[in-house]
């Protein structure tokens, strides 16, 4: 059993296909398949099923899959060592996050980093929803901050991080907030939503959306809580955004039908196919750690 023949096995679950997995690989579909007919009559059985058009994982084949998957981060994880090891650090590090997570550990976390490495550049965006793993899957940042709506375990390493409260909220003078008593969504039909356009092209993490209602949608939280202290619309917003707001009674919950406060956990992630530099790694061990 050698690495080669685990990549090509990773490769062809992935892609879907033989032939796709060859091109990806660089390699002729003839060599992909005889490395992994090589490997089966090694483990004798069975990997994938070829009865139809994409092949698939058999039951034997699942549970090899998996623990193949922890042998490839392993040499993952190995070849980001060895870079952090024999490498200087980087020029730049991008880093991107979710606009609901908390600013201040990030800043934190960041002014350490520049403290440690200052000949770095600490490239650092703010994006809503989807955008934040959009800019990780392309290769535009090296870690994200994010939940995990849409995220493809099988291709980043993840790190839990705080969960954040979700409130719907409005004016104290707000029509749907004058009583707490409990709102149909039918009712709530006739009322404003104020909702953050998700910055995302193609991933939509959008939440919340009460279907069927009025909506204005704004760019970011900052101007969604704008207006929402200006009396005309309700919506969700993080709690840690609101909280002096909630506390001066500028700001009350609503209770809604299909809008309950929810906590909505957050996570670090990185691609597992691009080897971390000194400065990555030393962010992503901080996020461990804290």
């Amino acid at each position: 059993m050698t690495l080669e023949q685990l990549v090509v096995l990773n490769a062809i679950v992935e892609q879907g296909t033989f032939r796709a997995a060859a091109e990806n690989l660089g390699k002729a579909q003839s060599a992909v398949s005889h490395m992994l007919k090589k490997l089966e009559d090694e483990i004798g059985f069975a990997l994938l099923s070829r009865e139809n058009y994409r092949p698939a994982l058999t039951e034997k084949g699942e549970v090899f899959y998996r623990h193949s998957l922890r042998v490839l981060q392993g040499v993952q994880d190995l070849k980001s060592v060895s870079m952090t090891l024999g490498t200087a650090q980087e020029a730049e590090v991008a880093m991107t996050v979710t606009a609901t997570f908390p600013f201040a550990p990030v800043l934190k976390l960041i002014g350490d980093m520049t403290s440690r490495f200052p000949t770095t550049h600490i490239k650092l965006s703010r994006e809503n929803m989807g955008g934040s793993l959009e800019m990780l899957l392309a290769g535009e940042v090296q870690i994200a901050i994010s939940t995990l709506d849409g995220v493809p375990l099988d291709r980043v390493d993840v790190l839990p991080l705080d969960s954040v409260a979700i409130l719907p909220v409005a004016h104290p003078d707000f029509p749907a907030a004058r009583d707490s008593r409990f709102k149909s969504d039918a009712e709530m039909q006739s009322y404003t939503q104020i909702v953050v356009a998700d910055s995302g092209q193609t991933i939509r993490q959008s939440r919340g959306l009460l279907p069927g209602g009025l909506r204005w949608t704004v760019s970011d939280f900052a101007t969604k809580k704008e207006i929402l202290l200006a009396n005309m619309g309700w919506g969700g917003m993080p709690e840690h955004m609101i909280r002096d707001a909630l506390e001066k009674k500028q700001l009350v919950r609503l209770n809604i039908e299909s809008y309950p406060p929810v906590q909505v956990p957050h996570f670090a992630m990185r691609r597992r196919d691009i080897p971390n530099g000194v400065v990555a790694q030393a962010i992503w061990d901080d996020l461990r750690q804290s």
